[in-house]
């Protein structure tokens, strides 16, 4: 059952750590795939990282189609690399389920190309150019590194979203809700 409850929430060290390979895909991997895409859809996001529920896997989902409505077109990634990420940079205001009510500016290659594995254990190659799916995929991989959407801010920008998110989380912003960015 999907729940808010699910969402690992910053500071929460779990969404530092570098994440595990999956060996073998499990009826448990199967499951948490399915958990995983119900909290995404939860908090009307376009992505999940396995850290972000808790689980130190190399596990993401992806629907950039969803934006809550019924067309669903869901990708499930097992141990996602990036194989290239080029092209000209590009700022995108992010948000991220992890840090309710607020999104930043992040500046990333606007092409990437992306191997992983299905739940079958098929290798299946994605490639996203100039679009949501190009930034879902590199800001979900990060995630699988330890690697957040503030980490690409400067000292004084990062202390000050970091404030505004814990602020957000006090007075009760829930995973998919982002405030204003400035």
């Amino acid at each position: 059952m999907a729940s808010f409850d699910d969402i690992v929430l910053s500071p929460d060290p779990r969404l530092k750590q570098r994440c595990a390979e999956i060996e073998e895909v499990t009826p448990e991997v199967r499951a948490l795939a399915e958990r995983m895409l119900d909290d995404m859809y939860l908090a009307y996001g376009c992505g999940l990282a396995a850290p972000q529920v808790g689980e130190l896997v190399r596990l993401v989902v992806i629907d950039c189609d969803y934006a809550g409505t019924d067309n669903r077109n869901p990708y499930v990634l097992i141990n996602p690399r990036i194989i290239a990420a080029d092209g000209e940079e590009r700022d995108f205001a992010e948000g991220c389920l992890s840090f309710p009510g607020i999104s930043v500016t992040v500046t990333r290659p606007s092409h990437v190309i992306v191997e992983a594995e299905d739940l079958e254990g098929d290798t299946l190659r994605y490639e996203a150019s100039d679009n949501l799916m190009a930034v879902c995929l590199q800001h979900e991989i990060d995630h699988l590194d330890g690697k957040t959407m503030v980490d690409y801010l400067g000292p004084i920008e990062r202390a000050r979203a970091l404030a505004e998110c814990r602020k957000a989380i006090e007075e009760g912003a829930l995973p998919g809700e982002v405030g204003d960015e400035e």
